[in-house]
């Protein structure tokens, strides 16, 4: 939707910088969250991102999770704490599942949604020049053309003003580049009368 709604912008003449989805905001903040208790400490001293599709195919880049300055291995062996592959693979099911529970649960995500979105344009609406894994329409993504994908982008009262591409783990640029084809095949997908929202 992000992707159709700057397609059509951009024929007004508004930037797509300044056309944004709420990406995996709400991913980066469960995992966090996930984080934080398995860890002991704040989710305000965790930083991880959730990066690529809003979906199944989005991205947990553990190789840039990092608490209180150090990253996470490091954080892990100083504070004695055993975190190892089954840890990530738990919190990665929850990360993914998290929505798909939620709903059976409940019926719909929306009150997640609505506090991500308001902490968007929280953002936004005051220049606060966040770290946001919000989604928008890129030139390229891992070689995958003018698609839009959720990265760790800046976001102030401009909308995005910069991406920011961490050095991801050669299994997470993989699984980027996946995501990514994913994405762009179901904009390929569309059909709008007299549009093109190829590349």
């Amino acid at each position: 939707m992000t992707h159709v709604a700057a397609h059509f912008a951009a024929q007004e003449g508004v930037p797509s910088s300044r056309v944004l989805g709420s990406g995996t905001t709400l991913d980066t903040a469960r995992f966090r969250t996930l984080l934080s208790a398995r860890l002991g400490v704040d989710a305000h001293h965790v930083h991880a991102y959730v990066m690529g599709e809003h979906g199944d195919s989005e991205v947990l880049a553990w190789s840039q999770v990092s608490v209180g300055g150090l990253r996470l291995e490091e954080y892990c062996h100083q504070m004695g704490i055993a975190f190892g592959e089954e840890d990530r693979a738990e919190i990665d099911r929850q990360v993914r599942n998290a929505a798909y529970h939620i709903i059976e649960g409940k019926g719909a995500t929306y009150y997640g949604i609505g506090a991500a979105l308001a902490h968007i344009v929280d953002v936004l609406l005051r220049d606060r020049r966040a770290i946001l894994t919000v989604c928008t329409p890129l030139p390229q993504v891992e070689g995958v053309k003018n698609v839009t994908v959720s990265l760790p982008h800046l976001v102030g009262g401009g909308g995005v003003l910069d991406t920011l591409y961490p050095a991801l783990s050669e299994t997470e640029h993989q699984a980027l580049d996946r995501s990514a084809r994913i994405i762009r095949e179901a904009i390929d997908g569309l059909f709008v009368p007299g549009k093109s929202l190829g590349e």
